[in-house]
């Protein structure tokens, strides 16, 4: 069995009266692709932005570990030092730049002044980004912008990737694409994807994890998941036809 590469140990997280992730026992293997799913405040993007330490976690509230170090409450530019990908909801492109200065100042981060220019190619090849490359990323269509930030992502090669609602927005062609995408990215490296939308969750494919109410309701390959009954009664309904 691979060994693991995200664990969280009773996780809680609660705002004033109201419990967001109750207790959550997770792990992640590596190179396993995992999407997380639930209804709107059944906890998951809050756990996500504890993995991410995009919230702090209080100390008596459970742990984070990322292959077996307790990075609890640490800063997400600290978390990202492991060599974790880390995508957001919030936007980190720089609009007033083009896409290859986004993807530079990315690269070089990571890569230093040797490597940057490499590193960069690589990606504006695997990303088809050549046709767009010079144009400022301000001026992009929504689609494009969000395989710029995967770019931004991808360029310093992370061995762990965490998407929060990557297919927000896109159309169809562009999902497929990012489906693609994803699956590559998922060779090399372990995926935990945050979305909303079940034909992108079906079309990923492996291991789902759905919250409801705070907790885990239920776990396991992605088809056997979307057509549980309990699964369709708190979230997917008639939709997962």
């Amino acid at each position: 069995m691979r060994e693991p590469v995200v664990e969280t140990r009773d996780l809680t997280m609660r705002f004033g009266g109201v419990v967001a992730v109750n207790v959550v026992n997770f792990t992640l293997r590596e190179r396993e692709l995992r999407c997380l799913i639930g209804p709107n405040g059944a906890g998951k993007s809050t756990f996500f932005k504890c993995l991410t330490g995009q919230l702090r976690i209080a100390h008596d509230a459970g742990r984070v570990l990322i292959r077996g170090q307790d990075v609890t409450s640490w800063n997400p530019f600290e978390i990202v030092r492991l060599g974790v990908g880390i995508k957001t909801q919030v936007p980190s492109v720089m609009n007033g730049l083009s896409v290859l200065e986004n993807l530079w100042i990315a690269a070089r981060r990571v890569h230093g002044h040797d490597g940057t220019g490499g590193a960069v190619e690589e990606i504006v090849d695997e990303l088809e980004l050549a046709p767009i490359a010079r144009r400022l990323v301000g001026e992009l269509a929504h689609g494009q912008r969000q395989i710029v930030e995967l770019g931004l992502v991808l360029v310093q090669r992370p061995w762990l990737v965490l998407l929060d609602e990557p297919a927000a927005g896109i159309t169809g062609a562009e999902t497929e694409k990012l489906v693609s995408l994803i699956h590559r990215i998922n060779e090399t490296a372990a995926l935990i994807v945050v979305d909303h939308d079940m034909h992108f969750v079906r079309m990923l494919g492996g291991h789902v994890t759905v919250f409801h109410q705070g907790s885990i309701l239920l776990e396991g390959e992605a088809d056997a998941v979307l057509s549980d009954h309990k699964v369709r009664e708190v979230y997917i309904g008639n939709r997962a036809a």
